[in-house]
């Protein structure tokens, strides 16, 4: 199991948005059943959106003005609300807005224009984005019939920012995660339901402000056969991957909260896992080396612990892999200090 986190910075400059119009309040729901994560890498678009054109224009959206710099930055926050409580993400401050109206939206949407807003929607459906700088807002994504891939899948070369989103499948399955992110900023979503929650399947990545829980486990079923492997967080040997003030926690049958799998060659390295929650799993947080350069410049600082890992395990480090920064890392029910992380391969 391997988790990572890289800082990434999302911009979207001379933004003037017209916020979609609020015909359906929808309350946001919990599926039914549990959903299950996609074990295979996320570097090809997703089945199922192959004959599927960009989604129209929304009622109101509208086009940010000029590109983006280096990096992205989320815009300005269109709708109007009070900040949203602070403290450990969970219900009451991540997801949608409580009091916002969402459109309902039916199908699978693919956002492939840059620059592309949509917000204040429930969407019936898989979202794809191809397109760079886009932003999701104040949303709930439900999925549709279960299938391989991510309920959100941004695709190689894209870049995004989702804000107030919730990621919850309708419908389950053994391959099926919330979200797989390349060149992203997520802030406070609610994903549940799948088996991974997040997997970086492309370098800048930050997470932060979220709460990724309650994921999917199958007994069997799993690509390559086998039980699923949960992972609240999943990166798959990507660089520059941020975990910042998250809650993440994937119960009795999880991996790890955070895993770092590095196959084949890869160069996972430049992440940062500060401020959070995180709980559960074999090991919480695990750092697998596979092959190819050691994993380094990783500092795990400042966060809180549960005591649900199986093997009372808090951190697994392979004897490839490098954590430059250590400290602050206690557990959650009295402050006391982690032990040493735990390594071998």
């Amino acid at each position: 199991m391997t988790m990572r986190w890289g800082p990434v910075a999302l911009a979207t400059g001379g933004v003037a948005v017209i916020t979609v119009g609020t015909l359906l309040a929808i309350p946001l729901t919990q599926p039914s059943a549990r959903t299950s994560a996609a074990g295979s890498p996320a570097a090809s678009v997703a089945t199922g959106f192959s004959d599927i054109p960009d989604a129209p224009e929304p009622v109101g959206a509208s086009e940010p003005v000029g590109s983006a710099a280096a990096g992205l930055r989320s815009a300005a926050p269109s709708v109007s609300r009070a900040p949203r409580p602070g403290g450990r993400p969970g219900p009451g401050n991540t997801g949608a807005i409580p009091g916002v109206g969402l459109t309902v939206v039916n199908g699978d949407q693919r956002y492939g224009t840059d620059g592309k807003i949509v917000e204040n929607v429930d969407i019936h459906g898989y979202v794809l984005i191809t397109g760079k700088r886009v932003v999701l807002r104040n949303a709930v994504v439900r999925g549709g019939p279960a299938k391989c891939g991510a309920v959100v899948q941004i695709a190689a070369g894209a870049s995004a920012v989702l804000e107030d989103v919730e990621i919850a499948p309708a419908a389950t399955g053994p391959c099926l995660d919330g979200i797989w992110a390349t060149a992203a900023s997520l802030t406070r979503l609610n994903v549940h339901g799948g088996v991974n929650g997040v997997k970086a399947t492309g370098p800048d990545v930050l997470l932060q402000d979220s709460w990724v829980h309650d994921s999917a486990y199958f007994a069997s079923g799993a690509p390559g056969g086998g039980e699923t492997e949960t992972d609240a967080v999943e990166d798959v040997g990507q660089r520059r991957v941020t975990l910042r003030h998250n809650a993440l926690s994937v119960g009795a049958h999880g991996n790890a909260a955070y895993q770092v799998r590095q196959t084949g060659g890869g160069s996972a390295s430049e992440q940062r896992i500060e401020g959070n929650w995180l709980d559960g799993g074999g090991c919480t947080l695990n750092f697998s080396h596979g092959g190819g350069p050691p994993l380094a410049m990783i500092a795990v600082v400042n966060n809180r612990f549960g005591r649900a890992s199986s093997y009372a395990c808090p951190i697994l480090v392979s004897t490839r892999t490098v954590l430059t920064e250590l400290s602050g890392n206690v557990f959650d029910d009295n402050g006391a200090p982690i032990p040493a992380p735990s390594r071998h391969d």
